[in-house]
Parts: C-alpha cells; sequence; structure tokens
C-alpha cells in the first residue's frame, strides 16, 4: 500500500522518540502510607506507531499514560514529549503543549451534550482560534464514517457513533501523540472491532502516533509494540503479537 502524507508526526523526528519517560517514578501519600504507581520507568515511543499499555489492576498504567500526556506529574524522572522537556514548563506552557500536541480519547467519550458532533469535533480547534481546512475535515469524517450524524447531538447517536466522534476530536488538529485510555471499554464486541480498525487505520494512513492504555488481550493485537506493567514497572516488551501470546503474557505477569 502506497503511503500517504504524515501530517501528525511532522513535530517529531522520523527516528526518535515523539515522547519518552527517564527514570519515572510517582509516589502518592508519606511515610508509612507511601504508595509508588510507578517505579523507575523508562520508555520510548516511536512515531508513528501504536503503543498499548496493558497490566493488573493498579500496576501503574493510567498513572504512566497520564505523566506522559502532561496530566500529572513524576515524583522524580521527567519526561520529554515533541523535544520538550515537561518538567521545565509552566502551567499555562504546559496548557499550550497539551493543545499543540497532544489529542485525548476516553472511555466514556466526554462528549459536550450541547453540541453537535460536529461541534464536538471541532472544539479543539475553536479553543486554539483555529479554523479547518474543508477538505481535510471532510476527509477525516468520511475516515470516521460520519458524514450523515455531524448536525446530532450525542444522547442522538450510538455508543460507537460516538466514540467516532471522540476520535475524530483527537485526529482534527493533527496532534503529535493520541493518548486512548480504554477507548474500548464501553463498547461491545463488534463495535470494538470497528474503532480498533479505525484507530489502527489512523496509524496506518495518517501517520498519527498513538499510545492506548487497555486490558483487552484483542485490543492489544492491533498494537506495533504492547508493554506490560506490574506493580509499577515494566517487565515485558512485545512486539505485534497474537491473541493468544498476549493472554500468556498478561498471565505470567499477573503470577510473577
Amino acid at each position: 500500500m502506497q503511503e500517504q502524507a504524515r501530517p501528525a508526526a511532522e513535530t517529531a523526528s522520523q527516528n526518535g522518540a515523539v515522547v519518552a519517560a527517564h527514570e519515572v517514578t510517582r509516589r502518592y501519600g508519606e511515610g508509612d502510607t507511601a504508595v509508588d504507581a510507578l517505579r523507575g520507568v523508562s520508555l520510548e515511543v516511536a512515531p508513528q506507531k501504536l503503543t498499548a499499555i496493558m497490566g493488573p489492576s493498579g500496576s501503574g498504567k493510567s498513572t504512566l499514560m497520564h505523566i506522559l500526556a502532561a496530566l500529572d506529574h513524576p515524583t522524580a524522572g521527567y519526561v520529554t514529549l515533541a523535544g520538550t522537556r515537561l518538567g521545565e514548563l509552566s502551567d499555562t506552557e504546559i496548557t499550550k503543549l497539551r493543545r499543540e500536541h497532544i489529542g485525548f480519547i476516553f472511555q466514556f467519550f466526554n462528549l459536550l451534550p450541547m453540541l453537535t458532533a460536529e461541534e464536538n469535533i471541532l472544539l479543539p480547534l475553536s479553543i486554539a482560534g483555529r479554523k479547518a481546512d474543508k477538505a481535510e475535515f471532510e476527509t477525516l469524517i468520511e475516515k470516521v464514517g460520519l458524514q450523515d450524524r455531524l448536525h446530532h447531538r450525542p444522547s442522538e447517536l450510538s455508543g460507537g457513533q460516538q466514540q467516532r466522534v471522540a476520535i475524530a476530536r483527537a485526529l482534527v488538529s493533527k496532534p503529535t501523540v493520541v493518548f486512548a485510555d480504554e477507548p474500548t471499554g464501553n463498547l461491545d464486541s463488534k463495535t470494538s472491532g470497528e474503532i480498533l480498525e479505525l484507530l489502527h487505520d489512523s496509524v496506518e494512513t495518517l501517520g498519527q502516533t498513538m499510545v492506548m492504555v487497555t486490558h483487552e488481550a484483542h485490543a492489544a493485537t492491533f498494537a506495533d509494540r504492547i508493554l506490560f506493567l506490574a506493580d509499577g514497572k515494566i517487565v515485558k516488551d512485545l512486539g505485534a503479537a497474537a491473541e493468544q501470546q498476549i493472554l500468556e503474557t498478561v498471565k505470567d505477569v499477573t503470577l510473577t
């Protein structure tokens, strides 16, 4: 398949990491009640790839994603995103960086109920004071299959359609990286498969870089790389893998 232009990765080096964690630790509480959610985690997220993060409940996977996405701060260590060290930025600069470089997809869609699908999708651009390119917007809407749903409000859409709106909203600003937190966790199996295909296609044809937290082995089969966390550490780093291998690794990690 001929590769199309990759606008989402323009801000990242073709060979360098889009986002990286360097010996990141996150501690909650103090003294005897302190809990280390992350313990010295280091990783690099390659551009134009889908990286999945898996692990049992309490393993630190959501904490890691929040720190990589500049939604939380590490207790020790540091994160770089698009060549910028996050710990050196003010709150205003962090907000600007998130607006310019990061897209989010959530399990429960997080759409504004009073806005139409189109208005929800365009919200990141509206906040940034930017206008959508008409041709690019039409291409995106066709890709996510929402041509006849743009004027519907979230309450008039199915769960799968709402998640398509959320995906389009994450992609519309051409972010450096998209973080997807359990994007299929609230969907039936058929709709989940369609959403995963859409996420994978955004990586393959748009050159999008994506980090996805998931507990579902089937979802992880769409990833180019799978990181397994346990007790706040990365304990396994797999390339693309079949569902059975992922399930076996999850079992091994859980029993370790």
